[in-house]
């Protein structure tokens, strides 16, 4: 976010709140990326947006609020995208992997992004970790809905589905962790036929993969 002329801009009231709130969102996850929770700090964060200690706090009564904001912002920036990139193909395979591409392809611009959803989000108290297990629950839908039973086979319980989206997140958080955000969309073909195989067979899930 830009910050905003200084002095006299004529800017109604609402509008310097609410850029200033969204530069302290962006500022932390900024923050967290660099010096991990722990030792973030008001000062810090305040200090990176370029918003003074009391107006950080008029926005939040403390860091942790402040981090529950962020976190809960990334979690619908992450739904939105992907429910872009779903409703854009017909076939659920395809919508499948177009969503999985747009997921990397936000990680792999916005890293600070994706180590506060996938990594800081575990390390923030139980309170988060609660938001983490939610928001996993949430995606489970973009996979389950239209997912078609294998050929011969019947569909693989709902358990699965939980399994997978696990799974994809937990292989993410490792490379965010090992300093790869840069390379997501490397993963793509491997983390589609992971999320594919057990609804479409091997042999269908690298048809799709491979367009």
């Amino acid at each position: 976010m830009e910050r905003l002329p200084r002095g006299r801009h004529g800017l109604p009231r609402e509008f310097v709140a609410q850029n200033q709130r969204e530069r302290l969102l962006a500022a932390l996850a900024e923050c967290l990326e660099e010096k991990g929770y722990e030792r973030t700090t008001v000062a810090s964060i305040g200090k990176r947006a370029g918003v003074s200690k009391s107006d950080f706090y008029k926005q939040f009564e403390s860091k942790d609020a402040c981090f529950v904001a962020a976190y809960d912002d990334a979690v619908e920036r992450i739904r939105a995208t992907v429910q872009e990139a779903c409703a854009e193909r017909k076939d659920w395979g395809g919508g499948v992997l177009d969503a999985l591409d747009a997921l990397l392809r936000m990680f792999e611009a916005e890293p600070a992004q994706a180590q506060l959803v996938l990594v800081e989000g575990l390390r923030a108290g139980r309170g988060v970790y609660d938001r983490y297990q939610v928001a996993l629950q949430g995606f489970v839908p973009f996979l389950r809905d239209g997912a078609p039973a294998p050929t011969g086979g019947e569909r693989p319980p709902e358990a699965t589905d939980e399994a997978v989206v696990g799974g994809i997140a937990s292989l993410l958080a490792r490379r965010v962790l090992a300093g790869e955000t840069k390379k997501m969309r490397e993963l793509l073909a491997d983390i589609a036929e992971f999320a594919l195989t057990p609804y479409l067979g091997t042999a269908e899930a690298r048809r799709i993969i491979a367009g």
